[in-house]
């Protein structure tokens, strides 16, 4: 067994740590649930409490797809070494450290994914541009689709000719036909991951087609029938529920998406120290997210629910709605995503759809926009001139 190996290896378990951390205090760790605690539909502490327990839990379930992405799709020609994984963490976390002190909207799958690229490609490696490509489409597609969903639900919601016990029984339908054919960790069989509509299939004795169709639109047809009951008889408890329900699965959504970020580029290391599994590593950057909402997340739940105090919880409810089913989009393809990007765009457009799009301060969009790009650009030229230099 390397000494000198493993004792780096360490070193490199603490930068992901630390990034982790980073993640959990950051903004996926407080935005899920910030629409419910503007709405006084849940107490910041309780709230902080669940996103850690539900980002955990997605980042274990969930978690393998975006972090092999990061750790060994971004680059060929090998995977990076010890130091190189280092650098990449210790960038990363550094930059979002530096935006949460001053204020400035680092994005973190921008600044992880610059990272790797940069070290990487200064270090031999080769670019893999079906990935970019893919990675490209997603980061440029998600305002306009997230964005778009969350105006056309936010325009439904308060017409008089649509009932909200209808609409939003409607909305908590497609989320659970989404979410039983969402792909877990534990329901797969080896090393692939399964869903609730696989093990319909191996259950029902039916055809494969028809057993799926059969959970998927029975799923459906139940959440939007209890729904529907429960807005009926107290529409302003039902709709703080269904705000609750979309936070819980947006957190758990975070987690699958962004402890990628933390433990990917650590994930090719674990076969070259041997002692550590993957599973270890996706529950040790759970574990890191959970502390970081629960030590760090609450002041930003705190701040960020007054700016959703405004929106009520129709528009939180339209804006959370394309934020799951995005982030689970971006879990299915192995694409590293900013959750600030998937809930700003979602919260503009149901903007738009209440107040018009007067009410859009686009200087505002434009810095946010910059600010996503520059921390990309920025990312990769000090990591690139970081490698050259010290590797």
């Amino acid at each position: 067994m390397n000494l000198a190996l493993i004792t780096l290896f360490v070193g490199a378990a603490l930068a992901s740590l630390f990034m982790a951390w980073v993640i959990g205090a950051g903004s996926s760790g407080a935005t899920p649930f910030a629409p419910a605690v503007g709405a006084n539909a849940i107490a910041t502490m309780r709230a902080a409490f669940l996103v850690g327990i539900f980002g955990f839990a997605g980042a274990v379930t969930q978690g393998a797809s975006v972090s092999e992405a990061v750790g060994t799709g971004l680059v060929g020609g090998g995977s990076l070494p010890v130091a190189g994984v280092i650098l990449v963490l210790l960038l990363g976390a550094g930059l979002m450290a530096i935006g949460i002190v001053t204020g400035y909207p680092i994005a973190t799958a921008f600044t992880v994914t610059g990272a790797v690229i940069g070290v990487g490609l200064a270090l031999g490696g080769t670019p893999v541009w079906p990935k970019y490509r893919q990675i490209a489409a997603v980061w440029v597609l998600t305002p306009v689709v997230g964005g778009g969903i969350a105006f056309g639900i936010a325009s439904v919601l308060p017409r008089p000719d649509v009932p909200e016990r209808d609409s939003v029984a409607a909305l908590a339908g497609v989320v659970a036909a989404v979410l039983v054919n969402v792909e877990f960790s534990v329901l797969g069989r080896g090393p692939d991951a399964g869903t609730l509509s696989d093990v319909g299939r191996q259950v029902l004795p039916v055809a494969d087609l028809v057993a799926a169709a059969t959970v998927t639109g029975g799923a459906a047809l139940l959440v939007a029938a209890l729904v529907r009951w429960d807005v009926g008889r107290d529409e302003q408890g039902g709709l703080r529920r269904v705000l609750l329900a979309l936070g819980s699965l947006v957190a758990f959504s975070a987690g699958g998406s962004q402890v990628g970020l933390a433990v990917g580029p650590l994930l090719p290391l674990t076969d070259a120290v041997g002692v550590v599994s993957p599973v270890a590593v996706l529950v040790g950057g759970g574990l890191g997210m959970l502390a970081g909402s629960w030590t760090g997340a609450p002041r930003m739940i705190k701040s960020l629910a007054q700016d959703y105090s405004s929106l009520g919880p129709r528009r939180s409810i339209s804006a959370l709605v394309p934020s799951f089913l995005i982030a689970q989009l971006a879990v299915l393809l192995g694409v590293p995503v900013s959750f600030n990007e998937i809930v700003v765009s979602a919260i503009v457009g149901s903007g738009a759809a209440v107040g018009g799009w007067d009410a859009v301060d686009a200087r505002k969009i434009l810095v946010t926009l910059g600010a996503w790009a520059g921390s990309f650009a920025l990312s990769f030229l000090l990591a690139y001139a970081s490698a050259v230099l010290l590797l």
